[in-house]
């Protein structure tokens, strides 16, 4: 499956419609970006069950501030529209490859359960 570019006019929908996104904010003229390119868009080839998005954070600067991008490129994996990982820096295709099964293997019951714990009064947060 092709990269999707997303905006802030479709960005929410494809988090919620999908059960896996992964997003890479990134800019034209940034070297590490144009560098791991082609490593994102050969992952987006081979892992169909998911969707891989691009932001251009150069266009889409209000949606970069949503998620306070301080610098680029930066993955995000969304997983039933919890971000599960973050990390500013270009990944080499295999350290992708790792994350991609990591999110996958997740069990997202547990990780509801903890989110909607948090979310009631800070309980079952890490000390």
């Amino acid at each position: 499956m092709a990269t999707v570019d997303l905006t802030k006019d479709n960005f929410e929908q494809t988090v919620t419609d999908n059960q896996i996104v992964i997003v890479d904010f990134w800019a034209p003229w940034c070297g590490p970006c144009k560098g791991f390119a082609p490593v994102f868009e050969k992952a987006a080839e081979s892992h169909t069950d998911v969707v891989f998005g691009k932001v251009n954070t150069d266009e889409q600067q209000e949606l970069a501030g949503a998620f306070n991008i301080r610098s680029i490129p930066t993955l995000m994996i969304f997983r039933e529209k919890v971000v599960l990982f973050q990390q500013a820096g270009a990944l080499p295709g295999q350290a992708l490859e790792q994350v991609l099964a990591q999110a996958k293997s997740i069990d997202m019951a547990k990780v509801h359960q903890e989110v909607a714990s948090q979310q009631a009064g800070g309980e079952g947060q890490p000390a």
